[in-house]
């Protein structure tokens, strides 16, 4: 059904010689169960989902990505010189920040460069340009001092940091600083006085935003809203979570566990989807700067231990719902490679036996691995568990400390000792188009603790070599070529493990209409 907007409506018609009124249309809210609480809210920090999320519904970006992978105008329109080493970006009229102030192109500039001291792919982008700034209160010029193919695709990506507009007052805050001020350009605004960190965030429609006319897709495109308000409830229980859904207390769960589909599949008044038809890939991660995975040869140990199917089974348990494949791009990508797919293969018992001998000839002490748990994280809560018995079995001491997912998200940027807060492994996952090229993949980056490389840190000078050759590749097949040539050094390396990739099921209430596909869950475009 069409919302109404808010107010009175004249009848046009007279009753007993009186002008009748029909009474104010109630708000409409749209109540989500999301797939981990909101404990953080700067975007630009942050690389868990949620975050991101929430990043989308207050902030805006200057181009969008659509369903096709292109960059797209969104905030602004682009214009390239014949030479690709000028890019021209116009804000179109009427943008606002929530405060009230017009967006000027100084807030975008001061963005963009906050954006890159936090983005491993905008550090990459800003060793190749020569100045960005403002030429006139609307325009952005960025000007390169070398060839970079991908500056429209970093302006548009999605994840895992999206470069977000914020006003110059809070994109100059001090590096290593968090902004807790909420003031973006985005179509919905953030309501602090209702926020309960980890359990409630408020948005409010944003009345001043003015979308785009092409149609949705993605990130780009007119960002319709069509509700009021949209309220994001933290319930860890999904049993509890499909009674809300089921009784009408809420409208959607972001998440649902696969094992529990067939309690909703059976109810006229609710609906279950994939939307997110990419997917998201589920990836162990080690702590390459401490014992024992400082030893490259251990590291492979572990890979061959741990087992794909038998994380994906434990996970996921509906194989409909999940694919197995090397590729650390995604398995239905362009750049998709078997590269460094002999690490995977063979029955779960041939690769423990190849576990239990490298341990040994590498000549593993005995250095217990400390494996965090997030409790808090339905599609997280398992592989650790499931991980910890292959590596004992292997000869692995594992020690597995349980937390919830904003404690790990923190003490995962530790590189202390165990016993000082550090950690050896944990599991996370990745929505696609946060990896699905080797320059925004940040977990393939290989410059380690003193480069850009993501927790684990990781390092291998061949890859950032690679990764400049990617830049400015001629065509498809010599990016392909180079991608699969630094997936191989990762799997040789022990970057990290790949335990498969794995579709979110949605669910929500019927009337609910027109829910939006993309990256991560969008909540404009939807009608109730």
């Amino acid at each position: 059904m069409k919302i109404c907007p808010k107010g009175f409506h004249a009848l046009g018609a007279l009753a007993g010689g009186l002008l009748l009124a029909a009474p104010a249309m109630a708000e409409t809210t749209l109540t989500a169960v999301m797939q981990a609480p909101l404990r953080t809210l700067d975007p630009e920090i942050s690389t868990a989902q949620i975050v991101r999320t929430h990043g989308f519904m207050v902030f805006d970006t200057l181009l969008g990505m659509d369903a096709d992978y292109r960059p797209q105008p969104q905030m602004a329109d682009f214009t390239v010189s014949d030479d690709k080493m000028t890019y021209t970006l116009t804000l179109r009229d009427g943008l606002k920040w929530h405060d009230g102030s017009p967006v000027t192109a100084d807030d975008c500039v001061a963005s963009l460069k906050r954006w890159a001291d936090n983005d491993s792919a905008g550090r990459t982008l800003m060793d190749h340009v020569a100045s960005i700034e403002a030429s006139s209160d609307k325009v952005i010029v960025i000007t390169l001092a070398k060839p970079f193919g991908q500056v429209l695709e970093l302006l548009a990506k999605p994840s895992p940091i999206p470069p977000f507009m914020m006003p110059k007052r809070l994109a100059e805050t001090p590096k290593g600083e968090q902004v807790t001020e909420m003031d973006g350009s985005g179509p919905f605004k953030f309501v602090a006085s209702e926020y309960r960190p980890g359990d409630q965030a408020v948005y409010v429609k944003n009345t001043d935003y003015v979308p785009r006319s092409e149609p949705m897709s993605w990130t780009a495109g007119g960002k319709v809203v069509n509700v009021d308000k949209v309220i994001w409830k933290a319930m860890p229980d999904m049993q509890t979570s499909i009674n809300a859904l089921q009784s009408g207390d809420v409208d959607m769960i972001e998440q649902v566990t696969i094992d529990l589909l067939p309690l909703l599949e059976q109810s006229d008044d609710v609906e279950v989807g994939v939307l997110n038809p990419l997917g998201a890939q589920v990836t162990g991660i080690f702590n390459h700067l401490l014992p024992p995975f400082d030893n490259p040869e251990i590291r492979t140990a572990a890979m061959y231990a741990l087992d794909q199917e038998q994380l994906m089974q434990t996970a996921i348990g509906n194989s409909d719902y999940y694919q197995l494949c090397a590729s650390d791009y995604g398995c239905s990508v362009p750049l998709a490679s078997d590269a460094g797919s002999e690490y995977l293969t063979g029955s779960a018992e041939e690769r423990m036996t190849r576990a239990k001998d490298l341990l040994e000839k590498a000549g593993y002490d005995g250095t217990p691995v400390l494996m965090m748990q997030p409790t808090d994280l339905t599609v997280l809560s398992t592989q650790p568990i499931v991980a910890a018995e292959r590596l004992r079995e292997a000869g692995f001491k594992v020690d597995v400390a349980s937390m919830d997912w904003a404690t790990l998200q923190s003490r995962k940027n530790s590189q202390a000792a165990v016993e000082d807060g550090g950690w050896n492994m944990f599991f996370t996952y990745w929505g696609v188009t946060g990896i699905w090229n080797p320059l925004v993949n940040i977990l393939l980056d290989g410059t380690g603790k003193d480069g850009t490389a993501w927790a684990g840190w990781p390092k291998d000078d061949r890859v950032p070599k690679l990764r400049a050759e990617y830049l400015v590749a001629s065509g498809p097949d010599s990016q392909k070529r180079i991608a699969s040539q630094i997936q191989q050094i990762a799997y040789d390396d022990g970057f990290y493990f790949n335990a498969g990739e794995f579709k979110s099921v949605a669910a929500w209430r019927s009337d609910l209409k027109d829910l939006q596909q993309g990256p991560l869950t969008l909540f404009w475009g939807v009608e109730k």
